[in-house]
């Protein structure tokens, strides 16, 4: 019976967390908000209309939602010419590949980001399926995207692995019923992420490659 392997990418693959936190921080500077980095660093991994809802509150005005996200993409845009994969990432989503595992990214990005992010992955012969922000209605920690990506898949919970960064992840993975991976690379405490749903944890994809024969992925 085949098997999935889900991928977050942002924090998990390619090593963006941290430019999102900055160009994030100066999107809400330019619209007049005080938001202190490591509260946006917390967020991150959420869709841009739930990190905006997540760190403004409800009483904000909602009316500057497009806005903050149009700010935040073309902020970040400067850097999807030389976006950093993490080490190993493009090296394990091969391996798995010719292990037998069908590799499905699972991504609240979407667009020109996602095509910029799989350029730095490097692995798109590895890679059967994208499951992206639009695709589903409502994101991480939602389970949608971890169920649409084993749709694209073609398998059950009981066979698929989801691999995460944050704490998000691992709740979209574990609501959703696959096993949880998480990774330190996304700069989120191990013990945060083992509350969250990871029933094992790495420090990066390298990490995971390297001791890919004792793992969940093995």
């Amino acid at each position: 019976m085949d098997r999935a392997a889900v991928f977050d990418v942002d924090g998990t693959l390619v090593d963006t967390n941290h430019l999102h936190v900055v160009t994030w921080w100066e999107a809400f500077r330019q619209a007049g908000h005080d938001v202190p980095m490591h509260a946006v660093h917390r967020a991150v991994g959420l869709g841009s209309s739930d990190l905006i809802a997540h760190l403004l509150g409800d009483d904000r005005d909602r009316e500057q939602d497009g806005e903050l996200s149009q700010a935040h993409t073309t902020l970040y845009g400067q850097y999807f010419d030389r976006l950093p994969a993490l080490p190993g990432a493009g090296r394990l989503l091969r391996r798995l590949h010719r292990d037998g595992w069908t590799v499905v990214l699972a991504t609240s990005a979407s667009g020109p980001e996602l095509g910029a992010l799989r350029r730095a992955i490097d692995a798109d012969d590895a890679i059967a399926d994208t499951a992206s922000a639009d695709d589903v209605e409502e994101g991480k920690p939602a389970p949608e995207p971890v169920e649409h990506a084993l749709k694209l898949a073609g398998v059950p919970a009981s066979r698929a692995v989801f691999v995460g960064d944050t704490v998000w992840d691992m709740q979209a993975g574990s609501k959703a019923g696959v096993h949880c991976v998480g990774v330190l690379c996304g700069g989120i405490p191990r013990a945060d992420l083992e509350e969250a749903g990871a029933g094992a944890v790495y420090a990066d994809p390298a990490d995971l490659l390297a001791r890919l024969e004792g793992s969940p992925l093995g």
